[in-house]
């Protein structure tokens, strides 16, 4: 229950709800009870009016009691009516605090998700990541609500109600409640296996959730390889563990109805048994065990409820556990003193090492480079040399173990952050684009949303004809992650949206790699021209993409093993130098080819 405390700040802030709700609760288990005082009263009148017409056939006597029957039975029905209108009302107002409150803690879930840095993401899975902020807190709000509404319900009735039939007659009352306890301690016991089972169940489905979610992603691959077999296979076992987890929990809530029915038989039964005995004592009258009845049925509500009350706050303290547990991580991207600063784009790694905490690889080592403002920079290198490191810690997706990145003079940590992110235009290797126009697509990040510049980044990527070639021109939807289109226009569209934000430093993460050379050669000379006072980052692993920068590095295991102008690293005839010539060679190859 500790975790649940974690709502008591969302509760307070929606106490005005609650406590009118709490209100509405208690009239409407006033008008519930109603009801069985007045049945009591019509079956004394009809047995007492039943009496006196044998003795003296008294036809005036029978149109009265006929009328104070109708009087009381109208008594019931309106009791009804009020009840079911407070009824309504309760429901609006706790009920409501609840979806508030789901709505509030998926807003804090999902803002609290944005501040963790980017090794939260690498250790953690998306399908949890949904499930806590859909499915825990779905379960949360069902303690929230209905839990809390139906167990204060039960407590004012149960203290409503048991005191009426101790007052009536003691001896009935305790017999009567005899079965209750056993009741509740059976639905208690079908509702903990229930909960496993359920349990069982939600881990299997979220299982089945995320290999599906995979073998769509990776739909293309899949057919690519003819694996469709293979995943169906798998899709299939899968699938049966659900279904045979599911037809158990089902044999199991099978007996819940039988059980709880035959418990509630047995009150009804003795109630009448005892309550004659009584009767034939003079102790009670006819009245008193119709109102008896009454009473149970209205109890046995709050005692089968016990059960599943207790099954929803178990469920919704494990759920609350499993979000608390994402809340209380804090990022470790913090600002000593948030800087905000207007960048000129100067850039400078000062003895820079950094080590990939789940791996252990150090990716870089000892790193010193300096990049004037308004300059490019090119890094060269092999697949796993550390390149896609240097992008990242420029961005501060983490921070690195060792030495200082300087921009502009200061140290990347005292910056503050979001102003110093919203000066750069980030293409990452990986090219994620959204189910959305190409308009969106490349305005994502630009809060000016001027179309001029649409066309502007749309014409300096080499996009114009692949747009114009479709249907609905810039208003074309691309299909998820950018499904419709090639790989070059999936990297162009990421490089549009970079460069529409007129960034101080721009980092190409060997995002040209799909591209043909004419097209790259294209990109980089609009470049040139529209770039002139951006500090740019070209990170490829083809020297096409890097020969016209100012200064180019050669990385190797996190270290750089060459340095300096295109021309200057070919006369050196080194690493740069073979790489160079080897790719030139498979160029001339390919054309060949073709």
């Amino acid at each position: 229950m500790k975790e649940l405390s974690y709502l008591n700040k969302y509760i307070y802030k929606y106490k005005f709800y609650y406590l009118i709700g709490s209100f509405f609760i208690l009239v409407s288990t006033f008008f519930a009870i109603i009801p069985a005082t007045l049945i009591r009263e019509t079956f004394n009148m009809i047995e007492e009016g039943y009496s006196l017409y044998i003795l003296n056939e008294d036809f005036d006597l029978r149109e009265n009691v006929f009328k104070d029957i109708l009087l009381y039975t109208s008594g019931i029905i309106l009791a009804a009516i009020v009840r079911g209108i407070f009824m309504y009302l309760m429901r609006q107002t706790i009920i409501v605090a609840s979806r508030k409150i789901e709505y509030d803690l998926k807003n804090e879930i999902y803002y609290h998700y944005q501040t963790l840095p980017l090794e939260f993401y690498n250790n953690n899975n998306t399908g949890d990541l949904m499930n806590r902020i859909s499915e825990d807190v779905s379960k949360v709000r069902m303690y929230l609500g209905p839990a809390l509404m139906y167990g204060l319900n039960i407590t004012i009735l149960i203290l409503m109600v048991i005191p009426f039939m101790l007052y009536i007659n003691p001896t009935l009352t305790f017999y009567s409640l005899l079965p209750l306890p056993l009741l509740c301690i059976s639905i208690y016991s079908v509702q903990n296996i229930i909960n496993k089972k359920s349990e069982e169940i939600q881990k299997s489905l979220s299982d089945l959730s995320t290999y599906v979610q995979e073998t769509f992603s990776g739909i293309r691959l899949i057919k690519s390889f003819v694996r469709e077999i293979n995943f169906t296979k798998v899709f299939d076992k899968k699938s049966e563990k659900y279904k045979s987890i599911s037809l158990k929990l089902q044999f199991v809530m099978a007996l819940f109805f039988p059980i709880v029915m035959t418990l509630i038989g047995l009150s009804i039964i003795i109630t009448v048994y005892v309550g004659a005995l009584e009767f034939f004592k003079g102790n009670i009258t006819i009245g008193n065990i119709a109102e008896f009845l009454i009473y149970v049925y209205l109890l046995t509500w709050p005692v089968t409820a016990l059960g599943w009350l207790t099954s929803i706050i178990q469920r919704a303290s494990a759920s609350q556990k499993r979000i608390n547990e994402f809340l209380n991580q804090k990022t470790n991207i913090i600002s000593k003193s948030n800087k905000i600063l207007n960048l000129k784009g100067k850039i400078e790694f000062k003895d820079v090492s950094f080590i990939y905490p789940d791996t252990g690889i150090k990716a870089l080592d000892n790193l010193n480079f300096k990049v004037k403002a308004g300059e490019s920079l090119g890094i060269i290198g092999s697949t796993g040399s550390g390149k896609s490191t240097i992008a990242n810690s420029i961005m501060r997706l983490f921070d690195i173990n060792k030495g200082k990145i300087l921009i502009d003079d200061e140290d990347i940590k005292d910056l503050h952050l979001i102003n110093f992110r919203k000066q750069i235009g980030y293409v990452p290797q990986d090219v994620f684009l959204f189910s959305d126009t190409i308009t969106n697509n490349i305005l994502f990040g630009c809060q000016n949303e001027d179309f001029n510049l649409v066309l502007e980044a749309a014409k300096n990527t080499d996009l114009m004809r692949n747009i114009n070639s479709f249907p609905k021109k810039f208003e074309t939807k691309i299909g998820e992650r950018g499904i419709t289109l090639s790989g070059g226009q999936k990297q162009r569209i990421s490089i549009a949206r970079a460069i529409i934000k007129k960034p101080k430093i721009l980092i190409l993460d060997d995002c040209l790699s799909a591209l043909d050379t004419k097209t790259e050669n294209i990109i980089l000379e609009n470049f040139k021209k529209i770039m002139k006072e951006t500090t740019t980052i070209i990170i490829s692993h083809r020297i096409s993409s890097v020969k016209l920068a100012n200064q180019i590095i050669v990385i190797e295991d996190g270290e750089i093993i060459e340095s300096g102008s295109h021309k200057t690293l070919l006369n050196n005839k080194k690493r740069y130098y073979k790489t160079y010539n080897r790719q030139i060679e498979k160029n001339k190859k390919e054309l060949n080819i073709n």
